[in-house]
This record gives C-alpha cells, structure tokens and sequence, in this order.
C-alpha cells in the first residue's frame, strides 16, 4: 500500500505547484480585460471608428498583446505581461476626432508603434523621454482623464435607474474586494444593457457576435501626427511603459526592456490598421502575475504571465460580442463604467503631479488646458498642455534664476 500511494502523492504535487500561477493568470486576463475594454471602446468611437471597427480594435489589441506576452514570459521566464493603452484610449476619448477622420487617426496608431520600436533600438529616444517632467506628464494625464471620470456622475442625472447600480456595485466592492469593483459594475451594467434590450424589443443580430478583423487603409496627417500621435506616445510611456518596469521591479524582476519594445512596437504596428492604437507593458494588472498570489516560486510566476495570455486569446473571441451589446447600451451607460474604471488611475496621477511644491504651477496649467479640449490649428489640447506646462515651468524656473542671481 505505500509504495502504490507514495506514487498518487508525486503526480499531485505538480499540479498544487502549478494551481497558484495557472489561476492568478486566469484572474490577471479576467481583470485586464473587464476592467477597461469600455475605456477603448470609448477612445475608439471617439476618433471616429464605428462599430465594426471599434470591434475589430479591440480584437486587434487583445491578440497583439495576448501573443506577445506569450512570447516575452516563455523567452525571458519572467511575468513579463502587456496590455493596451488604458491611459491612451482615455486621451482619444478626450482629443475626439482628428482631420482626416479614422483613416488619420489609424495613421497616427502607425506612427505611435514606430516611436516605440524606436524606444527599443535607439536608447537616446527613451532618454529624450526621461527628461519630460513626470509632473506634467501625470497632469497632461489627468486632464485628459477629469472629463471621463465625470461621466458617471453626469449621467446619474439624466437616467439615474440605469447608472445608480453601477456606481452603487463599485462603491460596495471598493470597500470589500476593489480588484473586481469594475468587473462587478460591468457585469451589473450588462444586467441593465439585458433589461433594457428586453423592455425596448432591440434585436442584436447573431452574425454581428461573431469576431472578425476589418482592415482600414491609414492615412498620415500633420495635425494627427502631433495632437493624436505624440502625446499618445507620451502618456503610453509615461503612464504604461515606466510604471510596469517599476512594478515587475518591486517584486524582484528586472524587465527586458528592449525586447519589451520591440514587441510591443511591433505589435502596435500590425494591429494599427485593423484599429489598435497600442499595446505595451501591464501595470496594475503586472502586480496580479508577478506577486505572491502566483505562488511562492519565484522562478516560476513567469508561468501566471504566460496563462495570462492564453486567457487574452481566449477573451479576444468574445470582442464583438461585448461591442454588440454595448451598442445596445442606454446612453451614457458604458462611458459611467469608462469612468469609474478610470478614477484610481485619476487619483494617483493628480498624486504624482501635485506631489513636488515646484512643479504644482506647472501642473496646474497643464492639467487645465488637457481638461479644457483646448483644439488650435486642428492639434488637440493633449499636445498644447504638456507644451505650456513646460514653457510654464521653464519661465518659472528663469525667474528663479534670476532671483539668485
């Protein structure tokens, strides 16, 4: 008898090994996903996708980032994971539509992934970004951020009965379990999409379920290149990019940084003309694969990332679904769960930008003309907030000179 239980004890110790990381990949896709696929849907239609396109974006993402993670955890074995541009589509949400329409705005997707392949190959360019303060960076952020973060509560105004469960689900499960407040308040807002079908008779047609891919032709535009492209780029690094190496540094992990860019910028290159704006290193979702949650082998969370991908592959399936029904949504529905999945990333940037007394003037500014949709010469206000922030800053800075002297 112990020699036929020594070998039941053996083969199912593998598998206890294996649960922690397989089931905190599952979660790190589950909560990837959920939590911020109606912030790009809203940066998508913002820019002038309709709805196939938007759906096609957001099947475009989710498989870019869903293999390079796949690609990055299995040759690096680490839990390197990737994600689209929450931070991102929030600035197309706030910047709108760019002259030249989608095309343009595919055109500037292009160009975004060539500046991060260039990240990768040429150390100077992310030195370049280095020296753009990160107080002015967090305030261009969250400017951008302030109008979609208002949406919840302007719309619990105008349809109180559809947004009230919402923002009642994320308050309660802020308190008891905040990493699925904005999980459970989507699931609470495809309940009320459900009721309101129902009660209206609105019909959604099973072929419009199905995921496909739909190919747009870009076109590159100056005013796209610096009000959408640029600060896209910007706030991608800044927002993304840095705070994921600092993420995977905080549990011991030293990120790849060049192969990290490479394939982000590759990936955000392929999937640009089917309407991914951009893909790039996981930050609230990282700490999920690469903490104590994906077991206590250090060596072996590399194996959460990896799971965490084939999940993405998983999800990407169910893309035109969720836009389907979100199309189906009472107005202002989908942007009360953009926003409130948007009000953390909120708070922590007006936390960075406000936190050095000396750069709260030119903070200030810039944070007020990203609010403000300032639009001159058909750039967006993106671009002249971080522009006037730093000439604010650079005069102040003068005058202190000055001073001293």
């Amino acid at each position: 008898m112990p020699s036929a239980s020594t070998p039941a004890v053996q083969s199912r110790a593998p598998k206890e090994k294996l649960g922690p990381p397989i089931t905190a990949g599952i979660v790190t896709a589950l909560v990837g996903f959920t939590s911020s696929f109606a912030v790009v849907l809203a940066g998508l239609k913002a820019v002038g996708a309709h709805q196939g396109q938007a759906s096609s974006g957001l099947l475009a993402l989710t498989l870019t980032f869903g293999l390079g993670i796949l690609w990055l955890s299995w040759r690096s074995r680490m839990p390197v994971t990737l994600a689209w541009s929450t931070p991102g589509a929030a600035l197309l949400a706030s910047a709108g539509m760019v002259d030249g329409g989608w095309p343009a705005a595919v055109g500037a997707f292009l160009i975004v992934g060539v500046l991060i392949l260039l990240t990768g190959l040429l150390p100077v360019l992310g030195r370049i970004m280095a020296k753009i303060p990160t107080a002015l960076a967090q305030a261009m952020l969250a400017g951008v951020l302030l109008p979609l973060c208002l949406a919840p509560f302007k719309s619990l105004g105008s349809a109180p009965l559809f947004i009230a469960p919402v923002i009642l689900c994320w308050v309660v499960l802020m308190k008891f379990a905040p990493r699925w407040s904005v999980p459970a308040s989507l699931l609470v807002a495809l309940a009320v999409i459900g009721i309101h079908s129902v009660s209206t008779g609105v019909q959604i047609p099973g072929d419009s379920l199905l995921p496909r891919l739909e190919w747009t032709t870009p076109v590159f535009t100056v005013e796209a290149a610096v009000g959408l492209a640029l600060p896209l780029y910007i706030v991608t690094m800044a927002s993304q990019n840095i705070p994921g190496v600092a993420v995977l540094k905080s549990f011991g992990y030293t990120t790849p940084w060049r192969p990290s860019m490479l394939v982000t910028g590759a990936g955000t290159i392929a999937g640009a003309p089917f309407g991914g704006h951009a893909i790039n290193l996981a930050a609230l979702s990282a700490a999920l694969a690469s903490g104590e949650e994906a077991g206590k082998d250090h060596g072996r969370r590399w194996i959460a990332a990896f799971v965490s991908g084939i999940a993405y592959l998983v999800l990407a399936a169910a893309s035109a679904a969720l836009v389907t029904v979100a199309a189906a949504a009472p107005p202002g529905l989908l942007e009360a769960v953009a926003g409130l999945a948007l009000l953390g990333t909120l708070a922590s940037s007006i936390s960075s930008a406000l936190a050095v007394a000396e750069e709260r003037i030119p903070a200030c500014i810039t944070f007020l003309i990203a609010a403000s949709g300032l639009s001159v010469a058909g750039v967006g206000a993106a671009f002249w907030a971080l522009a006037g922030g730093i000439l604010v800053r650079w005069m102040l800075k003068s005058r202190e000179a000055v001073q001293k002297a």
